[in-house]
């Protein structure tokens, strides 16, 4: 009786206290991955910037439950001089009013210390994206097929292909496209479900291109002997990793030495770059901005917003092209 006393008594003391600063995180982080569904990659980004932030009152022999208004001021002081971005301050900002709103709500403090921090003033980027000759670029030299390469090499090439045609037919978040389940390849399919941040599903419509290079690389692969669409199969870009699927990683990888060997600028190139081409090409092409919204699966259109310089730049070519006056008044008779 007395071990097992004991060993439970170990086990508390290996846990955070529930008011220290570890636990107080801890309980936040909870919080957001039940009731906002975060994802593993979110969560892991909040407990750094909430640890640097800890450790910073700790420095100051203060803790999270008791820091003041000033005090976080002192650590946005601090992080200023330290030479981080705007950016980088302006994210871990975000993330302490966050904790301390949830520390409120829950009555683990009687007051928000961060609700008077402003944040550091700072232009929104316009998105890096490509032009349509540029994306049909690259998806030309991974359309060719190498002549008499082995399986392997073909099924490779097949593979980017169909990541490819898929990411610019959809926009998908890179995340959504590796995690793709196989049933998403379906023959009859004209949209896929996808699954996406805060666990929302939504429906995104396939075009021809993307359909044709899904059944190819499903051919291949069956071919291999690693049916996508077989009983044992859950992913359709299967993988030997840990997480069962092709990571974003690998992707980002090959799509860098695709565009090198495009003629792109390697460095210029990732999966987020396609999707923001995606949403740039519809938006260029006449699409409402609310629907880019629903295919990108952003909660809140000012986050769809920072695409409003291509609308601009559509508007200021309508008028232009069709407005009778647009070349000035006509001087002549």
């Amino acid at each position: 009786m007395a071990g097992a006393r004991a060993g439970t008594a170990a086990r508390w003391r290996a846990r955070p206290a529930r008011h220290s600063d570890e636990g107080l995180i801890g309980l936040f982080l909870d919080m957001l991955a039940a009731e906002r569904g975060a994802a593993a990659n979110t969560l892991s980004a909040y407990r750094r910037d909430l640890a640097d932030f800890a450790a910073h009152l700790a420095g100051a022999r203060r803790a999270i439950a008791d820091a003041s208004t000033e005090q976080l001021r002192g650590y946005l002081g601090d992080l200023a001089r330290r030479g981080l971005r705007a950016a980088t301050v302006a994210r871990r900002l975000a993330a302490i009013r966050q904790l301390y709103r949830f520390l409120y709500a829950e009555g683990r403090r009687r007051d928000d210390p961060a609700a008077v921090l402003e944040g550091p003033k700072r232009a929104r980027p316009l998105p890096k994206t490509l032009s349509i000759a540029d994306v049909d670029r690259l998806l030309r030299t991974a359309a060719v097929p190498e002549p008499g390469a082995p399986l392997p090499r073909r099924l490779r090439a097949a593979r980017l292909a169909c990541l490819l045609e898929t990411l610019y037919a959809t926009g998908l978040r890179v995340s959504e496209l590796v995690a793709l389940p196989a049933a998403a390849a379906r023959r009859d399919a004209r949209v896929i479900v996808v699954r996406g941040k805060g666990n929302k599903e939504r429906l995104v419509p396939l075009n021809d291109a993307a359909k044709r290079a899904m059944q190819n690389y499903l051919a291949l692969l069956a071919e291999a002997g690693r049916d996508a669409q077989s009983a044992q199969s859950k992913w359709l870009f299967p993988s030997f990793g840990e997480s069962g699927h092709l990571t974003r990683q690998h992707l980002a990888r090959e799509l860098k030495a695709l565009a090198a060997a495009s003629g792109l600028r390697a460095e210029l190139i990732s999966p987020h770059v396609l999707r923001h081409a995606f949403a740039s090409h519809l938006l260029h092409n006449g699409a409402d901005l609310r629907v880019v919204q629903t295919l990108l699966g952003h909660a809140d259109i000012s986050t769809t917003q920072i695409y409003t310089h291509v609308l601009e730049d559509r508007l200021k070519s309508l008028v232009r092209d069709l407005h009778p006056l647009a070349d000035g008044p006509d001087t002549q008779g």
